[in-house]
């Protein structure tokens, strides 16, 4: 099953821009190396993450916890907007 990077109300993790906050959603592991990176990091659904940079490291915020993540684990997270 493919997904879309973007919906009205959600996204692909890597589309937000800094500042912009997400709910996680979905995550859709390509491997179970990632699975495991991505559990290793605490990231599940329903976290609020919110994203710090883009670049050079891309790099969140999830609870108290500041993380760079690489661009695998990135495009494993899909998060759902919070309306405003």
């Amino acid at each position: 099953m493919r997904y879309s990077p973007f919906t009205l109300t959600g996204s692909s993790l890597k589309l937000l821009k800094p500042g912009e906050r997400g709910i996680v959603a979905r995550l859709v592991a390509a491997n179970d190396r990632i699975a495991r990176k991505l559990k290793e990091l605490g990231i599940v659904p329903g976290m609020t993450i919110r994203v710090e940079q883009r670049s050079p490291r891309f790099i969140i915020q999830a609870g108290l916890t500041r993380l760079a993540l690489s661009d695998e684990v990135i495009q494993a997270i899909y998060v759902r907007l919070p309306s405003h």
